[in-house]
């Protein structure tokens, strides 16, 4: 590594203002940094010192999102055995199903290498294109506004392929995530700016632009011309029979988004990040207290027409992206409430929004991810509120 360190140290005039590669320093710099921390030292008097910086912050989200991305790997390759296992089909059309025939792991759902191995070649490529075409606005903007390029891209970049469904089209990648870097994003100033959630701004474009991509029975399971339910649709529609347990939503072995499914891997990056201090837990339980106080209101008032009013708030935990959203995506610092007071506030609308999306409007069964967005809007105001009435408390104090 010695070796390693030398070699960008000597590379480094060719980045540096003067350098023949000058406008490409914070390329050089993100590689530098990413592989080494900052040699940089606060020369003068500082006013906060503290080891959790930006990108220590960043890469603590990221070991937090490590038990979701080993569940998505698990349970997109599961489903799809289980798919070919229903359908009886010898002959595979997508280049994934193909080439784990051709590695000769097979289409087995008990065994853990089969899933993974092919939860894997649907979950990487998203991932890598997301990185390639997002990045790639990152180093775009860095370059012309001439400062470094920022970590939180990193984040961004493996929550945005959690969030979607295993078949996915990767030009529709490529354009979510651009849109979610461009104008979720740098057209507010870049990291600290925005006051939307990147990857939550990148999966409602695709929503609304691609709905037949991004939602319906089809596009949850990895099997061309297979159609499967998840379990919020299936309560949705009261025709339809439940085909889940409650432990197997939990533990994430059903249909659904790739990172979405297990609550049980998404509490696991929950105690990451309220241990590390990271992620507010005031935000995850006002959240939580949210969603479970609406739902019980809704079940006290009940509905002959809609089934969802009865659906109890444990199913709303383990069920579409509530958790997820909840732990990685409301916790968001720089979309979200700031204040302490404001957390509370924050946190307790999503739940109740949750809710109201998904049980009042049982045409769109899922609700966090407009919640949160709706809430990241609001989110300053609520600051704005609180840092208003800490004012005037003080203010009255002086005077007195």
């Amino acid at each position: 590594m010695r070796f390693l360190r030398k070699f960008l140290d000597n590379q480094e005039k060719h980045f540096t203002k003067g350098g023949k590669l000058e406008k490409l320093f914070p390329l050089f710099e993100a590689a530098d940094t990413f592989l080494y921390t900052p040699g940089t030292i606060t020369k003068n008097a500082s006013h906060v010192r503290d080891v959790m910086d930006l990108k220590r912050m960043m890469m603590t989200v990221v070991y937090a999102l490590i038990p979701a991305v080993l569940m998505a790997l698990f349970n997109t390759g599961y489903q799809a055995n289980l798919g070919l296992q229903s359908t009886g089909q010898t002959v595979f059309t997508n280049w994934q199903d193909q080439f784990i025939v051709w590695l000769g792991v097979g289409h087995d759902p008990s065994s853990i290498l089969s899933n993974m191995v092919l939860g894997a070649l649907y979950f990487f490529p998203v991932y890598i294109i997301t990185l390639a075409a997002g990045g790639f606005w990152e180093v775009i903007f860095a370059s012309v506004r001439k400062h470094e390029i920022n970590e939180g891209f990193l984040v961004t970049s493996l929550l945005f392929p959690l969030i979607l469904p295993p078949n996915i089209p990767y030009w529709q990648v490529a354009i979510g995530i651009s849109f979610g870097v461009v104008i979720g994003k740098e057209v507010f100033g870049g990291v600290g700016m925005n006051i939307l959630n990147p990857a939550l701004t990148a999966r409602a474009f695709l929503f609304f632009a691609y709905p037949a991509a991004i939602s319906g029975d089809k596009v949850w399971v990895a099997v061309d011309g297979l159609s499967q339910a998840t379990p919020l649709a299936q309560f949705a529609d009261k025709a339809m029979h439940v085909s889940y347990s409650w432990m197997d939503s939990f533990l994430g072995l059903i249909p659904g988004s790739m990172g979405e499914t297990s609550t049980l891997a998404i509490l696991i990056g929950a105690i990451i990040l309220i241990a590390t201090r990271v992620g507010s837990w005031k935000i995850m339980f006002s959240v939580l207290i949210g969603m479970v106080g609406m739902t019980l209101s809704l079940n006290l008032i009940g509905s002959s027409t809609n089934p969802m009013f009865a659906l109890g708030p444990e199913w709303h935990l383990v069920t579409g992206g509530f958790a997820f959203g909840a732990v990685f995506m409301a916790t968001d610092p720089v979309s979200a409430a700031m204040t302490e007071q404001g957390k509370y506030i924050y946190g307790l609308l999503i739940g109740i929004l949750v809710v109201l999306v998904r049980v009042v409007n049982p045409a769109f069964p899922e609700g966090m991810m407009l919640a949160i967005l709706f809430m990241n809007v609001f989110a300053p105001i609520i600051d704005r509120y609180f840092i208003n009435m800490n004012i005037k408390r003080r203010v009255a104090r002086n005077v007195a």
